[in-house]
């Protein structure tokens, strides 16, 4: 653990809900007034790259080996099973194993994978030209009163929004009234998913469905424990950009435009996580803008490593935390919209305390907005009592700074 020195660490400060709301401030007592929890400039001076080192570096590397070899277990796993499950159904592809990074397997916590299983028979996507109603239940019959519109991370399905589509996306098994339905897509899935865990038989792995969990999630026993792993059918649109991700926005200055070219051209994913609506994805497009945070030198990437680290052993532990890997990107990327200059980025104790206090700000409000649909909120369904407690150690870090690992 390292603790900061006395004359390093914040004093206590006025908070101004505890002031009458009649009062009038003097000059002295103004200058008292701060936020509370506010971090000083000594206290930000006191995280170095050394304590950084000593801390946090060996952890992070550590975890880059752990969760190294138990995705390149899982991924064995995960071809098999979709292996199966596409000699059953033509509309499920397989996923292979990758020897470097697999575009399929996101890791949101060390004990909590997300696996995209990719769609076939869909290509040539277009927007929807018009908007109509639906009236439809889950099971096909008539509704009286028509259902409610997608939300900002959402939208409707059609087979013909695809200029080539298999036969099979007309069945009944997927689609109502012209609709691929998520939820009938997943209900196909999910006894394709039991019926190759039976099938597969696979040596070494014990591999189980769960089902205290909406979705389809399954169990893995690798060498360092059980993962847990959420498979979910990902139409996969790499040649447009969503309507819906009106980004970047005007005067920003970060990324550069030839970046925000390159980023685009990897397209969009839906996701099937959801009853009526498909879930808009841009993991490869995030991705991307991760790999090339730090090519002016700066120390993004350890920032955000080193935000993780605490986040997975101190501020957010667990098997399904609250707070994944994903939404500390999603705080790693609006931070660097504001914070756009290579200087803002060379001293790690600034940049480092400056995301925990962005971290702070997203889970304190339960609100954080997708980089590139920022009419969302990520946080609106999550768990208050969680979040609340997440807020309260990310409170206390940032009162008195210091770095403590188990």
């Amino acid at each position: 653990m390292y603790t900061f020195p006395e004359k390093f660490r914040p004093q206590r400060r006025t908070s101004l809900a505890t002031l009458p709301t009649s009062a009038v401030c003097t000059k002295r007592q103004a200058k008292n007034i701060a936020v509370l929890l506010r971090i000083d400039q000594e206290a930000m001076k006191s995280l170095t790259e050394g304590n950084l080192d000593d801390c946090l570096l060996n952890k992070v590397d550590l975890r880059h080996q752990w969760i190294s070899q138990m995705v390149e277990e899982v991924q064995k796993v995960v071809h098999h099973l979709t292996t199966e499950i596409s000699h059953q159904d033509i509309r499920f592809q397989a996923i292979p194993c990758s020897d470097t990074y697999n575009e399929n397997i996101k890791v949101l916590a060390p004990t909590h994978f997300l696996v995209t299983v990719p769609l076939r028979g869909l290509a040539g996507y277009r927007e929807a030209r018009q908007q109509r109603w639906r009236y439809y239940t889950l099971q096909g019959s008539r509704l009286p009163c028509p259902l409610r519109d997608p939300e900002g991370l959402q939208q409707w399905l059609e087979v013909e929004q695809f200029l080539k589509n298999l036969w099979q996306w007309h069945e009944a098994d997927v689609n109502i009234e012209g609709d691929i339905v998520p939820a009938r897509v997943l209900q196909v899935f999910r006894k394709l998913v039991e019926n190759a865990i039976e099938t597969c038989h696979l040596p070494g792995n014990k591999v189980s469905m769960l089902t205290d969990q909406p979705g389809v999630w399954v169990a893995v026993e690798t060498f360092a424990g059980s993962v847990e792993l959420e498979l979910i059918p990902s139409v996969e649109i790499p040649t447009s950009w969503s309507k819906k991700a009106r980004w970047p926005p005007c005067l920003r200055r970060w990324p550069s435009a030839e970046r925000v070219q390159c980023i685009k051209s990897f397209g969009f994913s839906l996701l099937a996580c959801s009853n009526y609506h498909w879930q808009l994805s841009f993991l490869r497009a995030e991705q991307v803008l991760l790999e090339q945070l730090d090519e002016d030198g700066g120390c993004r990437r350890k920032c955000f490593q080193a935000l993780r680290q605490m986040k997975e052993d101190v501020w957010c532990p667990g098997k399904r935390p609250v707070i994944t890997s994903h939404h500390l990107q999603m705080v790693l990327f609006w931070t660097c919209e504001k914070y756009p200059h290579p200087k803002d980025w060379r001293i790690f104790s600034k940049a480092f305390l400056r995301l925990v206090r962005k971290l702070h700000k997203c889970v304190s409000q339960h609100f954080l907005k997708h980089y590139f649909v920022r009419k969302s909120n990520l946080l609106r369904y999550a768990n208050s009592g969680e979040l609340d407690a997440m807020a309260q150690k990310l409170a206390f870090f940032l009162k008195n700074p210091e770095i403590t690992l188990p």
